[in-house]
């Protein structure tokens, strides 16, 4: 992992002393040009960007190269920036630490803003709007709602949204890697379903037989909507400001939805 280095603004004075004139320079007329966001930048000319790089649809390899949801998010911000994006795939488990020892500057990996992050990190708008969803094998009658869910076995990723969400409603949880193993576990009769976001759902679909299987659409009043953001270091508020801008005009232009459509076959960007 490549940690790069900051652009700092600088003065450059040179006394005159049979005059008394002092002269000073600014350097970095960049920086003042674009608001000033360039002197938080690790690198100069890069928008450093933390992600996982394994979690299709929103960033993940294809033939070598990453490719996904967040990552054309990430080249499209950093172009409206004048800037290139510099992707650091790094593991979960060290991923938002990264982004607090300034590894990045931004980390874009499907992360729901939460009151216990908000704690020690800062958001941009959100650019995901994600919703709960209850999937089942189709010939069990057993769970139709989320109340059907106490007591039964429910295959969920550890330590995420989903996992809480199940707990809280008393199910029983056998821990999940992904999205495609939940899924084969819920064929397999191993587990009675899984409550995930439902454009993983959506992108599964969009390539993917879901013979077998059932999707329950779970409402607002029933699962308090979760908000998917860019996660900035709390100093960094000159980049957030402008990634908000950026990341409005992308909303404004059809950009997102265009992209949206591409990973998941639906337009989950807007409320």
């Amino acid at each position: 992992m490549k940690i790069g280095k900051g652009i700092k603004r600088f003065a450059l004075t040179l006394g005159v002393v049979a005059t008394g004139v002092l002269l000073t320079a600014c350097g970095s007329s960049n920086s003042s040009s674009k608001g000033g966001y360039t002197s938080e930048l690790k690198q100069s000319k890069q928008l450093t960007i933390g992600l996982e790089g394994t979690y299709a649809p929103y960033s993940y390899r294809q033939g070598g190269k990453l490719t996904g949801f967040e990552v054309d998010l990430g080249k499209a911000v950093a172009k409206k920036m004048n800037l290139k994006a510099n992707f650091v795939p790094t593991k979960w488990d060290s991923l938002i630490a990264g982004l607090g020892s300034s590894k990045y500057d931004v980390v874009l990996n499907n992360i729901a803003e939460t009151p216990e992050r908000k704690k020690s990190y800062i958001f941009s708008t959100p650019y995901i709007y994600s919703r709960y969803a209850l999937i089942t094998k189709a010939s069990d009658k057993s769970i139709q709602k989320l109340s059907d869910v106490k007591g039964k076995k429910l295959a969920e990723g550890t330590g995420t949204n989903n996992e809480a969400q199940a707990k809280k409603l008393g199910a029983k949880i056998v821990p999940s890697g992904d999205f495609t193993t939940t899924l084969a576990l819920i064929r397999q009769g191993r587990v009675q379903g899984t409550i995930n976001a439902r454009e993983a759902w959506f992108a599964y679909a969009k390539s993917n037989s879901t013979k077998g299987l059932t999707y329950h659409k779970i409402s607002d009043s029933q699962a308090e909507p979760v908000n998917i953001s860019a996660m900035f270091n709390q100093k960094d508020t000159k980049i957030k400001a402008k990634f908000n801008k950026v990341l409005q005009q992308l909303r404004k232009d059809g950009t997102l939805t265009k992209l949206s459509q591409k990973y998941f076959g639906a337009d989950i960007t807007k409320e």
